[in-house]
């Protein structure tokens, strides 16, 4: 689908325990993505979200930002392939 993208991202930073989930999920479903997002066992919070590519840029600057009780100190990003393979945005995998 031409224009249409896929963002996995991985957030480090005080990201657990501040409601980062929430907010990633929040954010997405007022963007109108679909995805996942999940907390990793090394502190990281990792993320897959689809979507129109503009509309993705937008969310990674919200995801570089994060809750106001958490501190994003580094998002790594692999674009990939629109996949279309998910109907709404969940919390967890």
């Amino acid at each position: 689908m031409s224009g249409y993208g896929r963002l996995h991202g991985w957030v480090t930073g005080v990201v657990q325990g501040v409601g980062f989930r929430y907010f990633a999920q929040r954010k997405a479903s007022h963007y109108g993505l679909t995805g996942w997002v999940r907390n990793l066992p090394d502190d990281r919070v990792e993320f897959l979200a689809e979507g129109p590519l503009g509309i993705l840029k937008d969310y990674l600057k919200e995801m570089q930002i994060g809750p106001p009780a958490g501190q994003v100190d580094n998002v790594q990003v692999l674009w990939e392939e629109y996949r279309g393979e998910f109907k709404n945005f969940r919390i967890g995998i």
